[in-house]
């Protein structure tokens, strides 16, 4: 099967799908084929990337998979440190000082802590903006 991007001579844009190539050229030749807003024949195929589906699956290597995990740590840990050295630890405060900084009841500063779950999802119902820490990395000689 080929799915065609189509449009007529009043600039209505459609699809179609056909057996073959051929089977679309026949079909326009013989004025089967018309625009379903306005049933005009004259129709033409419009610029469309091909729909190309893979049967061979690669799984990824090994190596590679264990760099791009490496690198994701490292960034991952670089943001933790930015934001423990500037930003302010306000502990289990945080929902009630990120609103509070959000309505202008506090200084703008950047803050970090600790909230429930409930607490996060009031927030961003709320518009305060907010997002999870990284995880602190992980000591190797702790690691199994």
């Amino acid at each position: 099967m080929i799915r065609y991007a189509l449009s007529c001579e009043n600039d209505h844009g459609f699809e179609a799908w056909f057996g073959s190539s051929s089977e679309y050229d026949d079909q326009a030749a013989r004025g089967l084929v018309e625009c379903p807003f306005c049933a005009s024949r004259q129709v033409a195929k419009q610029i469309m990337a091909p729909a190309v589906a893979s049967t061979k699956r690669s799984a990824p290597d090994p190596e590679t998979a264990k760099k791009v995990q490496a690198m994701m740590m490292e960034a991952a840990g670089q943001v933790r440190a930015h934001v423990e050295a500037n930003f302010d630890h306000v502990g289990d405060a945080f929902a009630r000082e990120a609103r509070a900084i959000h309505e202008g009841k506090s200084e703008e500063r950047g803050i970090y802590g600790h909230a429930t779950p409930a607490e996060v999802r009031a927030l961003k119902e709320d518009g305060v903006p907010c997002a999870p820490l990284p995880p602190a990395p992980i000591d190797p000689k702790k690691a199994n």
